[in-house]
């Protein structure tokens, strides 16, 4: 393949991920201005005694979600409660998984090995290569 060939495709690269970072700025402006016109929209609403409109061909409405995590510092309790009032089902032990990628990777430095033996077959592992770009 010609330099040529290959310069092309730098730029190209680099073109499309500028374009990807101006629209992701982009896609980030507008979810921080949708969410403050759909929070001024349901309070007008809610003020209004009003729980949906059909406007344009589309209907709007009035939405509840409800988040729950676990309060600061007390993960560990609340999984236990859980566990203890039967609904361990609820609870899931994960690794994250670009812990465990470190976690790999510091075992190959350190051993040679890919994975350690001890782990065996129970971790699948790959390399993606690609071009990292910045200014010279």
């Amino acid at each position: 393949m010609e330099n040529t060939q290959i310069f092309e495709m730098a730029d190209r690269l680099k073109t499309l991920q500028e374009q990807k970072k101006d629209l992701e700025a982009q896609t980030k402006a507008l979810a921080a201005e949708i969410a403050e016109l759909d929070e001024q929209l349901s309070d007008a609403m809610t003020e209004a005694e009003l729980d949906r409109f059909s406007r344009n061909g589309s209907t709007f409405y009035l939405k509840s979600r409800l988040f729950a995590s676990p309060a600061s510092g007390r993960k560990d309790e609340m999984m236990q409660a859980l566990k203890e009032n039967g609904y361990g089902s609820l609870v899931v032990e994960t690794v994250n998984a670009n812990t465990l990628a470190s976690f790999i990777k510091e075992q190959r430095e350190a051993t040679g090995e890919d994975v350690p033996a001890w782990l065996g077959d129970t971790v699948s592992t790959y390399e993606k290569v690609s071009v990292g770009i910045r200014k010279s």
